[in-house]
């Protein structure tokens, strides 16, 4: 585990997200560094995650799940004040929160004859309104003076220069739009805070839920189990400083063309 050194002692966390898969396993990650303070876990239904409720039994004092749902915006607008109840400034937010498919037809498209408007709508709500909207509600306990860090879990998928193979439309242009969005926050945010880093990062394939359906096609050591994506990601989370922000890193601390 790395030390997060840049990080004050007894730092704050806010994690949305935090259900299940990577969002879960920061979490997880977070609570087990002696140098984490208070950890506040986000997610539709807290009370259904067996993973937060074993975690929750094991730090009461450290570990605070409220409820959110990215697609209501009052719901997240709420965020600023439930999180404020708590704690008086962040240090690190992760928005892991994301969707590919749902089982209910939303699926990445081959062709534009796959293409249909509820799908689209779906992807851009969750996979780039939500994070931009918790980045609003959360922009007063963000900007002070000590070092802070706002990560959006964005793809590879969603680089345009990247984009060889097409296809995917609703998650790659949800992503493409994530990215811009944290771009255009970085820079807003960069002007009330110098010391605070808004980036995007890819995890890789990560054994989820998320990647479930297509994971036949990723070579063994291509596919990364939860653990080691967030111990990846928290590691180049550890190396960001105020002249990293409004870039797109991967799991592996190489820049992603836009």
């Amino acid at each position: 585990m790395q030390t997060r050194s840049r990080f004050p002692e007894g730092f704050t966390a806010l994690i949305q997200g935090a259900s299940r898969g990577i969002g879960l396993g920061f979490v997880e990650a977070l609570l087990a560094h002696q140098k984490t303070g208070r950890v506040i876990a986000t997610c539709r239904n807290p009370s259904d995650s067996e993973g937060l409720s074993r975690l929750r039994a094991e730090h009461p004092e450290r570990l605070i799940c409220l409820p959110l749902d990215v697609e209501d915006e009052a719901a997240v607008a709420g965020l600023r004040d439930a999180a404020s109840a708590e704690v008086d400034r962040l240090h690190l937010v992760i928005n892991a929160a994301g969707v590919l498919h749902d089982g209910e037809g939303l699926f990445p498209e081959k062709k534009l004859d796959d293409l249909k408007l509820a799908n689209l709508e779906k992807s851009f709500r969750v996979n780039a309104f939500g994070p931009l909207l918790v980045s609003r509600a959360l922009a007063p306990l963000l900007t002070h003076r000590e070092h802070a860090v706002l990560a959006n879990i964005s793809a590879r998928v969603g680089s345009i220069g990247d984009n060889h193979l097409g296809g995917w439309y609703a998650y790659r242009g949800a992503k493409a739009a994530q990215n811009m969005f944290t771009r255009g926050v970085a820079v807003e945010l960069g002007r009330r805070a110098k010391k605070l880093v808004c980036v995007a990062l890819h995890p890789g394939t990560t054994d989820t839920g998320l990647s479930e359906p297509f994971q036949q096609r990723v070579p063994e050591h291509k596919l990364f189990p939860v653990s080691r994506t967030v111990e990846q990601l928290l590691a180049v989370i550890d190396t960001l400083g105020p002249e990293h922000s409004g870039r797109f890193f991967g799991w592996d601390g190489a820049e992603i063309p836009w």
